[in-house]
């Protein structure tokens, strides 16, 4: 963003997202934040990671979910403090591969708007942050976006030029890539795309341009940004507040991959109509998408991914106030209006943040202490879902294994918002059920064989850590990606 803003019997189901599904519901959680929440990632150990919106914005939260897998009744636990002198507010944000979390950069630092090129990365084994020292010459990252490469490898913008670079894990060093970039990567958002490439709305950031419908594909083979053909209707806003005067504000919606290979993308023009496209991964084509209502658009703002396969988004009308955001479902072929949360009527929003649970549900947050899990109605196609074809017989507590099958990255990287914050969940989760109990446990997955979405009928793998306080005996095991479960697995807990 570049104007200032307020900081504001056995489970055989398993599919818990399943057993609600019938219901389109908000829920706040029963214990509440004490926090102001913001951006969040879903770690591979099924915990959620909340960061703290408020004056110390070096403060992160850990939700828990009960015994039996509700994030409604999980409960919270602050982790350690980020690096001295480093709080930062809308950033570039990833969970790796290894089980790590990256946060990358920030608008602001200490509530200043400094475009910090700052960096940390915490373990939550040792509950420690590293810093992460920018990529050679960076002066700024700011509000970057990021993504994480079929490979594997940590892609990072610099908010404010056209560099964008690839982080070695290990040595946490950078490499330069990305060449031919059309325009600065200020304000645009990444989507992976099943083949692999990156997809990329471009914002037209300090070029003045009164219109432009560019889009752009990164290949990860060459290293290289090349054209991804116009989007047909303009999707940036390039007149703030509809006067035409204020020529900071260059903002552009999320963009959703969906399971049949279209990623849904909004506009944030201002001034009436904002229009969303569709791109067609499979064949490279832009089509026209329906216009929002009035003058509601998504000027900086979250989008998921539903379990069946529909869009939810939020918008708010003009560009950031007044705050009156309204929820909207795109299913394919039409865009609807549905209830939102408790606060709706207060936000604008660029305050809102989605992130998918294993659940099948979607988490949002708003700035404030209110909290809730979202239930969407419908359910997912059967192909959609992870399959397990090789898993150990018996487990120990305490110990690694390897489980193998398809699609355990998921069709999409689920939700997504832009710059200022990432919570994309395509990796593999394990679950693990109790047959006697039914309480739920989630196994820490790392070294997935893949990051790539979509992959099919490929076979992938995942290794995962038994927790040493799992409860023993007979239990069922499921692959979860996006909030979409597994056909079980049986096995034994010792």
């Amino acid at each position: 963003m570049t104007i200032w803003r307020r900081s504001a019997g056995a489970l055989t189901a398993i599919l818990l997202y399943a057993a609600v599904a019938s219901a389109q519901v908000w829920q706040p959680l029963n214990n509440p934040a004490s926090f102001s929440a913001g951006a969040m990632l879903l770690l591979t150990d099924g915990t959620v990671l909340v960061h703290s919106e408020q004056s110390n914005s070096s403060l992160w939260f850990k939700l828990t979910p009960d015994a039996n897998g509700s994030y409604v009744n999980g409960t919270w636990k602050q982790i350690a403090s980020m690096p001295a002198g480093y709080a930062p507010l809308y950033f570039a944000s990833a969970v790796l591969p290894d089980g790590r979390m990256i946060v990358e950069g920030g608008e602001y630092n200490n509530l200043s708007a400094v475009w910090s090129n700052l960096g940390a990365i915490y373990d939550p084994l040792a509950n420690t942050w590293t810093s992460v020292a920018p990529p050679s010459g960076w002066k700024t990252i700011g509000d970057a976006q990021s993504a994480i490469l079929p490979n594997g490898t940590f892609m990072l913008a610099n908010c404010c030029t056209k560099e964008t670079a690839l982080l070695d894990p290990t040595t946490l060093t950078w490499t330069p890539t990305g060449a031919g970039k059309f325009d600065v990567n200020d304000e645009e958002g990444w989507n992976l795309l099943p083949n692999g490439k990156v997809l990329t709305v471009d914002a037209y950031v300090f070029q003045y341009d009164k219109s432009g419908m560019n889009s752009e594909i990164y290949d990860p083979a060459l290293g290289t940004w090349t054209s991804a053909g116009s989007t047909i209707v303009q999707l940036w806003d390039s007149a703030a507040g509809c006067g035409g005067t204020n020529k900071a504000s260059f903002e552009v919606g999320p963009a959703v991959l969906r399971p049949d290979g279209t990623v849904f993308a909004t506009g944030a023009n201002a001034c009436g109509g904002a229009h969303t496209a569709i791109y067609n991964s499979l064949s490279g084509t832009w089509t026209a998408g329906p216009d929002f209502p009035g003058r509601y658009n998504v000027a900086d703002g979250p989008a998921a991914l539903e379990p069946s396969g529909h869009v939810i988004v939020m918008a708010s009308p003009n560009v950031f106030v007044p705050p009156h955001a309204k929820f909207f479902e795109w299913d394919g072929s039409s865009l609807t209006e549905i209830p939102g949360p408790l606060n709706a009527s207060h936000d604008a929003s660029f305050y809102g943040h989605f992130l998918e649970l294993p659940t099948g549900q979607l988490l949002f947050t708003d700035f404030s202490s209110d909290i809730e899990v979202f239930t969407p109605s419908g359910t997912y196609n059967q192909s959609w879902a992870p399959t397990i074809s090789k898993a150990p017989p018996t487990v120990v507590r305490g110990h690694t294994y390897t489980v193998s099958g398809t699609q355990f990255n998921g069709l999409s990287e689920g939700a997504a918002y832009g710059d200022d914050f990432q919570g994309a969940t395509n990796f593999p989760l394990v679950r693990l059920v109790n047959n006697t109990t039914g309480h739920v446990s989630y196994c820490r997955t790392h070294d997935h064989s893949t990051m790539a979405v979509a992959t099919g009928d490929t076979t992938v793998s995942t290794q995962f850590d038994v927790p040493a306080n799992a409860e023993t005996g007979a239990s069922q095991l499921f692959v979860v990606a996006n909030g979409i479960a597994s056909p079980l697995w049986s096995l034994k807990v010792n």
